[in-house]
């Protein structure tokens, strides 16, 4: 039996959430109806309730009576990352041991052979590089499996900070940074990383953990295929750029310090993970504030927008 902590925050998504959680069930299903029972997935949901008012803890309960789901009321300010490590560390601090925990977003939707895929990446690693690592999964676009969204990026130029999203190829591949819409770490991994560093707020917890895994020595893996679908909903460089480039210098300041939005997550990451490039990163980001106009060149000369 594979027991498996599966971890996530939520905010007034209700149908999002549901959506996440029959597919994630359905996967479930799919896998042990095909293998042993010794072999079987069994699954304990961990989800941090973070002030929703649209009735979703409700919802969930009404929807999925029989299902292992523990909610956690969070503070109403915890947003992504903290509602995360709230979850994740629950699921530690609980009697029980797991085998694998798995991360997920509430608006990405799994495919049937979601478990298949995530275990034939591990069996890959542990062939590959002798030991257990951590495994993204790649997901697509809703609406065209060929539009890949999310899993893992490599760098393409360390000085220019350029990535480039990594494309399923039939085999697993190394990632420098992998996201946690679908992200499996074994329990002997997080034994020995822990979880998502306290200063996070929003963003970049999910880099941030791939950068401690790999400083490490552990493998960081995208899957071999798809595995699930997820709608990008970021702004790209280029646009984001314009957008600065449109706003008040008071508008760009306030755009700037959002929780969900913050320059500080970010410059956390980088100066944890990339100090060389802290000072200039630092400083372009000033420069998006006070000379957007420069800070859309100097993107434009980097070669960051396609």
């Amino acid at each position: 039996m594979k027991k498996i902590a599966v971890i996530l925050t939520v905010f007034n998504r209700r149908q999002k959430t549901l959506a996440c959680l029959e597919h994630l069930f359905m996967a479930q299903q799919t896998y042990n109806s095909s293998h042993q029972p010794d072999e079987h997935v069994s699954l304990a949901v961990f989800l941090t309730d973070d002030g929703c008012t649209d009735g979703t803890a409700e919802a969930i309960h009404a929807t999925f009576p029989s299902s292992d789901i523990r909610i956690l009321k969070g503070t109403g300010s915890l947003f992504w990352a903290g509602g995360m490590r709230l979850a994740w560390q629950k699921a530690i601090d609980s009697a029980e041991s797991w085998n694998y925990y798995l991360l997920i977003n509430d608006d990405t939707y799994f495919f049937p052979q979601l478990f298949q895929i995530l275990f034939e990446t591990e069996q890959y690693c542990m062939k590959t590089f002798g030991r257990q690592g951590i495994y993204s999964g790649i997901t697509c676009s809703p609406d065209a499996e060929g539009e890949i969204t999310y899993g893992g990026e490599v760098y393409a130029n360390w000085t220019k900070g350029r990535q480039i999203l990594l494309q399923p190829t039939g085999s697993p591949q190394q990632a420098d940074v992998v996201n946690a819409n679908i992200l499996l770490i074994p329990q002997q991994v997080v034994s020995s990383l822990g979880i998502f560093h306290t200063g996070f707020t929003h963003s970049c917890a999910d880099y941030d953990y791939s950068w401690k895994a790999r400083r490490a020595g552990v493998p960081v893996l995208v899957t071999a295929s798809v595995c699930g679908a997820c709608a990008y909903d970021h702004q790209n460089k280029q646009q984001s750029a314009m957008m600065y480039r449109n706003m008040t210098l008071a508008d760009r300041q306030r755009q700037a310090s959002r929780l969900t939005n913050s320059d500080r997550d970010y410059l956390l990451f980088v100066r944890r993970n990339l100090p060389m490039r802290y000072p200039i990163s630092w400083l372009v980001r000033k420069i998006r504030i006070y000379t957007p106009f420069l800070y859309y060149y100097i993107n434009k000369v980097r070669g960051l927008y396609k």
